[in-house]
Protein backbone atom coordinates (compact mmCIF):
# COMPACT_ATOMS: atom_id res chain seq x y z
CA UNK A 1 0.00 0.00 0.00
CA UNK A 2 0.97 3.30 -0.76
CA UNK A 3 1.98 5.45 2.12
CA UNK A 4 2.40 9.54 1.85
CA UNK A 5 4.71 11.73 4.11
CA UNK A 6 1.25 13.70 4.89
CA UNK A 7 -0.90 10.84 4.98
CA UNK A 8 -3.84 12.32 6.72
CA UNK A 9 -2.65 16.12 6.19
CA UNK A 10 -5.66 18.65 5.25
CA UNK A 11 -4.74 22.01 3.90
CA UNK A 12 -6.97 24.80 3.33
CA UNK A 13 -5.99 26.75 0.51
CA UNK A 14 -6.32 30.67 0.18
CA UNK A 15 -3.42 30.97 -2.17
CA UNK A 16 -3.31 32.02 -5.70
CA UNK A 17 -0.93 33.09 -9.11
CA UNK A 18 2.33 30.72 -7.96
CA UNK A 19 4.65 31.43 -4.96
CA UNK A 20 1.63 30.24 -2.59
CA UNK A 21 -0.09 27.86 -5.13
CA UNK A 22 3.19 26.19 -5.51
CA UNK A 23 4.20 25.71 -2.41
CA UNK A 24 0.99 23.76 -1.36
CA UNK A 25 1.11 22.41 -4.84
CA UNK A 26 4.41 20.64 -3.45
CA UNK A 27 2.47 19.82 -0.27
CA UNK A 28 -0.22 17.91 -2.13
CA UNK A 29 2.82 16.14 -4.71
CA UNK A 30 3.84 14.58 -0.70
CA UNK A 31 0.32 13.84 -0.14
CA UNK A 32 -1.52 16.04 1.91
CA UNK A 33 -5.21 16.73 0.87
CA UNK A 34 -4.92 20.45 -0.41
CA UNK A 35 -8.60 22.14 -0.72
CA UNK A 36 -8.10 24.90 -3.44
CA UNK A 37 -10.75 27.47 -1.74
CA UNK A 38 -11.28 29.85 -4.88
CA UNK A 39 -13.95 31.51 -6.40
CA UNK A 40 -16.02 32.94 -9.70
CA UNK A 41 -15.81 36.43 -7.90
CA UNK A 42 -12.24 35.99 -7.89
CA UNK A 43 -10.23 34.03 -10.32
CA UNK A 44 -7.00 33.10 -9.98
CA UNK A 45 -4.92 34.69 -12.61
CA UNK A 46 -3.31 32.19 -13.28
CA UNK A 47 -6.28 30.33 -14.51
CA UNK A 48 -6.64 32.78 -16.78
CA UNK A 49 -3.70 34.23 -18.77
CA UNK A 50 0.02 33.23 -18.15
CA UNK A 51 2.56 36.18 -17.00
CA UNK A 52 5.02 35.33 -19.05
CA UNK A 53 3.79 35.82 -22.93
CA UNK A 54 0.56 37.22 -22.04
CA UNK A 55 -1.52 34.30 -23.50
CA UNK A 56 -5.37 34.27 -22.39
CA UNK A 57 -7.38 30.79 -22.66
CA UNK A 58 -10.42 29.34 -23.67
CA UNK A 59 -11.79 29.34 -19.81
CA UNK A 60 -10.98 29.18 -16.53
CA UNK A 61 -10.85 25.31 -16.57
CA UNK A 62 -7.79 25.51 -19.53
CA UNK A 63 -4.85 26.73 -18.19
CA UNK A 64 -2.05 24.64 -18.85
CA UNK A 65 -0.11 26.82 -16.71
CA UNK A 66 -3.03 26.54 -13.58
CA UNK A 67 -2.26 22.54 -13.90
CA UNK A 68 1.07 22.73 -13.81
CA UNK A 69 1.20 24.40 -10.57
CA UNK A 70 -2.01 22.37 -8.70
CA UNK A 71 -1.51 19.21 -9.41
CA UNK A 72 -3.65 16.62 -7.02
CA UNK A 73 -5.56 19.35 -5.26
CA UNK A 74 -9.37 19.82 -4.89
CA UNK A 75 -11.14 22.95 -5.26
CA UNK A 76 -14.14 24.29 -4.17
CA UNK A 77 -16.17 27.48 -4.78
CA UNK A 78 -16.69 29.50 -2.05
CA UNK A 79 -17.05 33.65 -2.17
CA UNK A 80 -15.36 35.30 0.21
CA UNK A 81 -17.00 38.50 -0.44
CA UNK A 82 -20.20 37.16 1.67
CA UNK A 83 -20.40 37.22 5.02
CA UNK A 84 -21.87 33.48 4.95
CA UNK A 85 -18.78 32.55 2.41
CA UNK A 86 -16.43 33.66 5.26
CA UNK A 87 -17.95 30.90 7.71
CA UNK A 88 -17.91 28.64 5.27
CA UNK A 89 -14.50 29.40 5.10
CA UNK A 90 -14.02 28.73 8.84
CA UNK A 91 -15.39 25.47 8.79
CA UNK A 92 -13.15 24.32 6.26
CA UNK A 93 -10.45 25.38 8.52
CA UNK A 94 -11.62 23.65 11.14
CA UNK A 95 -11.03 20.31 9.93
CA UNK A 96 -7.83 21.26 8.64
CA UNK A 97 -3.97 21.36 9.92
CA UNK A 98 -2.43 24.04 7.42
CA UNK A 99 -3.84 27.48 6.20
CA UNK A 100 -2.10 29.15 3.69
CA UNK A 101 -2.02 32.71 1.98
CA UNK A 102 -0.01 35.06 -0.22
CA UNK A 103 -2.76 38.07 -0.01
CA UNK A 104 -1.21 41.52 0.81
CA UNK A 105 -0.38 41.86 4.79
CA UNK A 106 -3.88 42.66 6.33
CA UNK A 107 -5.83 41.56 3.62
CA UNK A 108 -7.02 38.33 5.46
CA UNK A 109 -7.77 39.85 8.38
CA UNK A 110 -10.19 42.76 6.57
CA UNK A 111 -11.88 39.83 5.18
CA UNK A 112 -12.50 38.07 8.87
CA UNK A 113 -9.87 35.48 8.15
CA UNK A 114 -6.75 36.16 9.67
CA UNK A 115 -4.48 34.02 12.08
CA UNK A 116 -6.20 35.18 15.92
CA UNK A 117 -9.32 34.40 14.17
CA UNK A 118 -8.83 31.43 12.71
CA UNK A 119 -6.81 30.28 15.89
CA UNK A 120 -10.13 30.45 17.30
CA UNK A 121 -11.23 28.18 15.03
CA UNK A 122 -8.65 25.94 15.55
CA UNK A 123 -6.32 26.43 17.94
CA UNK A 124 -3.29 24.73 16.68
CA UNK A 125 -3.97 25.47 13.16
CA UNK A 126 -0.78 26.14 11.25
CA UNK A 127 -1.50 28.98 8.69
CA UNK A 128 1.41 30.32 5.87
CA UNK A 129 1.21 34.01 5.10
CA UNK A 130 3.35 34.29 1.73
CA UNK A 131 3.91 38.32 0.52
CA UNK A 132 6.41 40.11 -0.88
CA UNK A 133 8.08 41.77 2.33
CA UNK A 134 6.69 40.28 5.12
CA UNK A 135 3.90 41.28 7.73
CA UNK A 136 6.56 44.01 9.29
CA UNK A 137 8.67 47.02 8.04
CA UNK A 138 8.04 50.11 5.71
CA UNK A 139 7.42 47.98 2.57
CA UNK A 140 4.82 45.74 3.75
CA UNK A 141 1.62 47.40 2.50
CA UNK A 142 3.62 46.66 -1.23
CA UNK A 143 2.35 44.25 -3.58
CA UNK A 144 5.27 42.40 -5.73
CA UNK A 145 5.55 39.15 -8.01
CA UNK A 146 8.46 37.48 -8.93
CA UNK A 147 10.98 40.11 -10.15
CA UNK A 148 10.42 42.66 -7.42
CA UNK A 149 11.38 39.33 -4.98
CA UNK A 150 14.59 39.35 -7.26
CA UNK A 151 15.58 43.12 -7.30
CA UNK A 152 14.49 43.60 -3.65
CA UNK A 153 16.49 40.37 -2.46
CA UNK A 154 19.84 41.77 -4.35
CA UNK A 155 19.39 38.26 -6.00
CA UNK A 156 19.28 40.01 -9.28
CA UNK A 157 22.20 42.33 -8.92
CA UNK A 158 23.99 39.53 -9.13
CA UNK A 159 22.84 37.28 -11.78
CA UNK A 160 23.68 38.26 -15.59
CA UNK A 161 26.08 39.39 -17.62
CA UNK A 162 29.12 41.88 -16.74
CA UNK A 163 28.48 43.79 -19.90
CA UNK A 164 24.35 43.75 -19.67
CA UNK A 165 21.71 44.59 -17.18
CA UNK A 166 20.72 42.67 -13.57
CA UNK A 167 18.39 40.01 -14.37
CA UNK A 168 15.43 39.88 -12.77
CA UNK A 169 14.90 35.95 -13.16
CA UNK A 170 11.18 35.69 -14.19
CA UNK A 171 8.75 33.39 -12.36
CA UNK A 172 11.29 30.68 -11.44
CA UNK A 173 11.94 32.75 -7.65
CA UNK A 174 8.43 32.24 -7.40
CA UNK A 175 9.28 28.59 -7.08
CA UNK A 176 11.63 28.85 -4.70
CA UNK A 177 9.71 31.13 -2.54
CA UNK A 178 7.09 28.25 -2.53
CA UNK A 179 10.08 25.52 -1.52
CA UNK A 180 11.02 27.63 1.23
CA UNK A 181 6.73 28.37 2.71
CA UNK A 182 6.80 24.23 1.70
CA UNK A 183 9.91 23.50 4.15
CA UNK A 184 8.33 26.10 6.80
CA UNK A 185 5.11 24.69 6.86
CA UNK A 186 6.44 20.89 6.95
CA UNK A 187 8.93 22.26 9.88
CA UNK A 188 5.91 23.51 11.28
CA UNK A 189 3.89 20.75 11.32
CA UNK A 190 6.84 18.64 12.95
CA UNK A 191 6.42 21.19 15.83
CA UNK A 192 2.94 20.75 16.22
CA UNK A 193 3.39 17.38 16.57
CA UNK A 194 5.86 17.05 19.11
CA UNK A 195 4.25 20.42 21.19
CA UNK A 196 0.47 20.42 20.23
CA UNK A 197 1.37 23.75 19.27
CA UNK A 198 0.25 25.57 16.18
CA UNK A 199 2.42 28.88 14.74
CA UNK A 200 1.77 31.59 12.44
CA UNK A 201 4.27 31.86 9.45
CA UNK A 202 5.52 35.23 8.15
CA UNK A 203 7.00 34.31 5.14
CA UNK A 204 8.66 37.47 2.81
CA UNK A 205 9.28 35.66 -0.44
CA UNK A 206 11.96 38.62 -0.56
CA UNK A 207 13.93 37.16 2.34
CA UNK A 208 13.97 33.59 1.21
CA UNK A 209 15.71 34.55 -2.34
CA UNK A 210 17.85 37.34 -0.07
CA UNK A 211 19.47 34.38 1.60
CA UNK A 212 21.30 33.08 -1.90
CA UNK A 213 23.44 36.23 -1.83
CA UNK A 214 25.42 35.92 1.70
CA UNK A 215 28.55 35.40 -0.12
CA UNK A 216 28.49 38.89 -1.87
CA UNK A 217 27.32 40.77 1.88
CA UNK A 218 29.98 38.80 3.23
CA UNK A 219 32.67 39.85 0.72
CA UNK A 220 31.72 44.00 1.10
CA UNK A 221 31.39 43.31 4.74
CA UNK A 222 35.00 41.68 5.21
CA UNK A 223 36.39 42.71 1.95
CA UNK A 224 35.10 46.33 0.99
CA UNK A 225 34.43 44.68 -2.46
CA UNK A 226 30.64 44.98 -4.25
CA UNK A 227 29.89 41.96 -6.03
CA UNK A 228 28.10 41.88 -9.46
CA UNK A 229 27.17 40.15 -12.69
CA UNK A 230 29.57 37.43 -14.39
CA UNK A 231 27.66 35.98 -16.73
CA UNK A 232 28.23 31.94 -16.84
CA UNK A 233 31.87 32.90 -14.92
CA UNK A 234 33.19 31.38 -11.72
CA UNK A 235 35.12 33.54 -9.51
CA UNK A 236 38.13 30.94 -9.08
CA UNK A 237 37.62 28.21 -11.35
CA UNK A 238 38.71 28.91 -15.28
CA UNK A 239 37.26 27.63 -17.86
CA UNK A 240 33.83 27.99 -16.83
CA UNK A 241 31.79 29.25 -19.09
CA UNK A 242 29.05 28.41 -21.64
CA UNK A 243 30.66 27.54 -25.14
CA UNK A 244 29.10 27.45 -28.94
CA UNK A 245 28.81 24.15 -30.49
CA UNK A 246 28.14 22.85 -34.65
CA UNK A 247 24.07 23.57 -34.99
CA UNK A 248 21.86 26.18 -34.23
CA UNK A 249 22.13 27.98 -31.04
CA UNK A 250 23.70 24.81 -29.47
CA UNK A 251 25.58 24.99 -26.46
CA UNK A 252 27.81 23.47 -23.76
CA UNK A 253 28.28 24.50 -20.16
CA UNK A 254 32.35 23.29 -19.26
CA UNK A 255 33.71 23.44 -15.59
CA UNK A 256 37.44 22.96 -14.76
CA UNK A 257 38.53 23.22 -10.52
CA UNK A 258 42.15 21.94 -10.72
CA UNK A 259 45.10 21.81 -12.79
CA UNK A 260 44.43 18.06 -13.30
CA UNK A 261 41.05 18.78 -14.91
CA UNK A 262 42.97 21.37 -17.02
CA UNK A 263 45.76 18.53 -18.61
CA UNK A 264 42.64 16.28 -19.09
CA UNK A 265 40.86 18.39 -20.27
CA UNK A 266 43.63 19.90 -22.91
CA UNK A 267 44.72 16.07 -23.89
CA UNK A 268 41.06 15.24 -24.98
CA UNK A 269 40.50 18.53 -27.09
CA UNK A 270 44.00 17.03 -28.70
CA UNK A 271 45.92 20.55 -27.53
CA UNK A 272 47.74 19.05 -25.08
CA UNK A 273 50.01 22.64 -25.58
CA UNK A 274 47.54 24.64 -24.02
CA UNK A 275 48.74 22.82 -21.03
CA UNK A 276 52.21 24.35 -21.53
CA UNK A 277 51.21 27.39 -22.28
CA UNK A 278 52.34 30.06 -19.50
CA UNK A 279 48.94 31.93 -19.95
CA UNK A 280 47.07 28.64 -18.53
CA UNK A 281 48.89 27.26 -16.43
CA UNK A 282 47.93 27.23 -13.05
CA UNK A 283 44.27 28.48 -11.99
CA UNK A 284 45.04 32.22 -11.03
CA UNK A 285 46.87 32.26 -14.98
CA UNK A 286 43.94 30.89 -16.40
CA UNK A 287 41.31 32.93 -14.27
CA UNK A 288 43.38 36.06 -15.63
CA UNK A 289 43.42 35.27 -19.62
CA UNK A 290 39.89 34.10 -19.11
CA UNK A 291 39.10 35.88 -22.97
CA UNK A 292 41.85 34.17 -24.50
CA UNK A 293 41.00 30.76 -23.18
CA UNK A 294 37.31 30.76 -23.71
CA UNK A 295 38.49 31.66 -27.60
CA UNK A 296 40.44 28.65 -27.92
CA UNK A 297 37.99 26.74 -26.56
CA UNK A 298 35.20 27.53 -28.47
CA UNK A 299 36.59 27.60 -31.36
CA UNK A 300 37.66 23.35 -30.69
CA UNK A 301 33.68 22.97 -29.53
CA UNK A 302 32.53 24.81 -32.38
CA UNK A 303 33.64 21.48 -34.30
CA UNK A 304 31.33 18.97 -32.51
CA UNK A 305 27.67 18.76 -31.15
CA UNK A 306 26.96 19.36 -27.78
CA UNK A 307 26.38 15.74 -26.88
CA UNK A 308 29.81 14.72 -28.57
CA UNK A 309 31.71 17.86 -26.44
CA UNK A 310 29.74 16.11 -23.10
CA UNK A 311 31.12 12.76 -24.19
CA UNK A 312 34.17 13.29 -25.15
CA UNK A 313 35.10 15.52 -21.85
CA UNK A 314 33.17 13.45 -19.34
CA UNK A 315 34.98 9.91 -20.52
CA UNK A 316 38.11 12.59 -19.36
CA UNK A 317 36.49 13.05 -16.17
CA UNK A 318 35.92 16.98 -17.02
CA UNK A 319 32.72 18.44 -16.24
CA UNK A 320 30.74 19.15 -19.16
CA UNK A 321 26.86 19.20 -19.44
CA UNK A 322 24.95 20.25 -23.00
CA UNK A 323 22.43 23.49 -22.61
CA UNK A 324 19.52 22.00 -23.57
CA UNK A 325 16.34 23.06 -25.05
CA UNK A 326 13.28 22.54 -23.75
CA UNK A 327 12.49 19.57 -26.66
CA UNK A 328 15.64 17.96 -25.58
CA UNK A 329 15.18 18.36 -21.84
CA UNK A 330 12.02 16.05 -22.15
CA UNK A 331 13.63 13.60 -24.94
CA UNK A 332 16.94 13.26 -22.55
CA UNK A 333 17.48 9.73 -21.25
CA UNK A 334 18.31 10.45 -17.85
CA UNK A 335 15.21 12.40 -17.69
CA UNK A 336 13.27 9.75 -18.77
CA UNK A 337 14.39 7.31 -16.54
CA UNK A 338 13.83 9.70 -13.53
CA UNK A 339 10.22 10.20 -14.73
CA UNK A 340 10.18 13.41 -14.18
CA UNK A 341 7.70 13.84 -17.01
CA UNK A 342 3.84 12.62 -15.86
CA UNK A 343 1.12 12.27 -18.18
CA UNK A 344 -2.07 13.18 -16.51
CA UNK A 345 -5.91 13.52 -17.78
CA UNK A 346 -7.17 16.88 -17.58
CA UNK A 347 -11.35 16.83 -17.49
CA UNK A 348 -11.28 19.58 -19.89
CA UNK A 349 -7.91 19.82 -21.35
CA UNK A 350 -7.41 16.00 -21.92
CA UNK A 351 -3.74 14.59 -21.73
CA UNK A 352 -1.75 16.80 -20.64
CA UNK A 353 2.41 16.56 -19.50
CA UNK A 354 3.21 18.04 -16.38
CA UNK A 355 6.22 17.74 -14.19
CA UNK A 356 6.59 15.59 -11.56
CA UNK A 357 8.22 15.83 -8.00
CA UNK A 358 11.49 17.30 -7.55
CA UNK A 359 12.40 14.35 -5.61
CA UNK A 360 11.82 10.19 -4.25
CA UNK A 361 12.03 8.87 -0.85
CA UNK A 362 13.05 6.03 0.60
CA UNK A 363 10.15 5.12 2.90
CA UNK A 364 6.95 7.06 1.66
CA UNK A 365 5.41 8.33 -2.07
CA UNK A 366 6.01 11.59 -3.61
CA UNK A 367 4.09 12.04 -7.08
CA UNK A 368 1.32 13.08 -9.29
CA UNK A 369 -1.91 11.24 -8.81
CA UNK A 370 -4.03 13.54 -10.45
CA UNK A 371 -4.26 16.67 -12.63
CA UNK A 372 -5.23 20.33 -10.93
CA UNK A 373 -9.24 20.60 -10.37
CA UNK A 374 -11.43 22.53 -12.85
CA UNK A 375 -12.82 25.34 -10.61
CA UNK A 376 -15.12 23.95 -7.61
CA UNK A 377 -14.77 20.51 -9.12
CA UNK A 378 -15.39 18.88 -5.71
CA UNK A 379 -17.75 20.66 -4.25
CA UNK A 380 -19.98 17.92 -3.48
CA UNK A 381 -17.48 16.03 -1.89
CA UNK A 382 -16.17 19.05 0.78
CA UNK A 383 -19.66 20.68 1.57
CA UNK A 384 -21.36 17.69 1.51
CA UNK A 385 -19.53 14.48 2.99
CA UNK A 386 -16.28 17.04 4.94
CA UNK A 387 -18.87 19.68 6.26
CA UNK A 388 -22.04 17.44 6.50
CA UNK A 389 -24.08 19.81 4.33
CA UNK A 390 -27.65 18.81 3.02
CA UNK A 391 -27.79 18.96 -1.21
CA UNK A 392 -30.56 21.40 -0.59
CA UNK A 393 -28.45 23.97 1.23
CA UNK A 394 -25.37 23.20 -1.02
CA UNK A 395 -28.58 24.17 -3.27
CA UNK A 396 -29.64 27.30 -1.75
CA UNK A 397 -25.93 28.14 -1.03
CA UNK A 398 -25.37 28.14 -4.61
CA UNK A 399 -28.26 30.10 -5.86
CA UNK A 400 -27.21 32.81 -3.64
CA UNK A 401 -24.12 32.84 -4.79
CA UNK A 402 -22.44 31.67 -2.05
CA UNK A 403 -21.10 28.95 -3.34
CA UNK A 404 -20.12 30.14 -6.55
Amino acid sequence: MDRYALDGVRVADFCWLWAGAYATGLLALLGAEVIKIESMARVDPSRKMTLTIGKAFEGVDHSPVFNSINLNKLSVRLNLKQPEGVELAKRIVQISDVASENMRPGAMDGIGLGYEVLKEVKPDIVMLSSSSFGSEGPLRRYGGYAPSFACYSGLAHLTGYSDGPPNPLTGSTDLMSAATSAFAIMAALNHRQHTGQGQHIDMASVESLAVFTGDALMEYIMNGRVQSRNGNHDRIMAPHNCYRCRGEDKWVSIAVATDEEWQALCNAAGHPEWASDERFSDGYSRRKNEKELDDLIGEWTANYTHYEVTGILQKAGVAAMPSFSNEEIFSDPHFKARELAVEVEHPAMGKQVVLGPPWRFSETQARVVKSAPTIGENNEYIFGELLGMSSKEIARLTEEEIIY
